[in-house]
């Protein structure tokens, strides 16, 4: 199955890198999500920020929180992928680089959504929920 089923009605959120740590905790916080694109225009691609790179970037720093911004933590190096991507390959990328979320983008390079670990689990636990009851029809049909 390709990421375009994925993100048929999904939404990205994007946050700018002169944002605040603070205002970047309180939106994932609002939007009930773990990571945000970072971008200037909504379009293109300047980095990724995420939980883990608040929690990494933590110790030591607590103290100097009101002063930290999105730049001083985010990850410059995002791995994308188009909505032609498959699942399985996108599911390949996460467990290969060790992320959790893909932002995905057009032939252009611009930002048209993002896909979770949370997204590719759902859909492939779908997958093996049919291909279950598909042999137990199997099983049950051959006797």
């Amino acid at each position: 199955m390709k990421i375009q089923t994925l993100i048929a009605d999904k939404r990205v959120h994007t946050i700018s890198a002169h944002d605040t740590v603070k205002r970047l905790v309180e939106s994932l916080n609002t939007f009930h999500i773990g990571a945000m694109v970072v971008s200037f225009d909504g379009k293109s691609i300047d980095g990724i920020v995420s939980e883990r790179d608040i929690v990494r970037a933590m110790p030591g720093k607590l103290d100097m929180i009101e002063d930290l911004h999105v730049r001083d933590i985010m990850t410059v190096g995002v791995h994308t992928c188009t909505s032609d991507a498959t699942v399985s390959e996108v599911m390949e990328m996460m467990t290969k680089q060790r992320i959790r979320h893909v932002p995905v983008v057009d032939a252009d390079g611009n930002l048209l959504s993002i896909v979770s670990i949370g997204d590719v689990v759902k859909h492939h636990l779908n997958e093996i929920s049919i291909e279950n009851q598909a042999l137990k029809q199997y099983v049950i049909g051959s006797n």
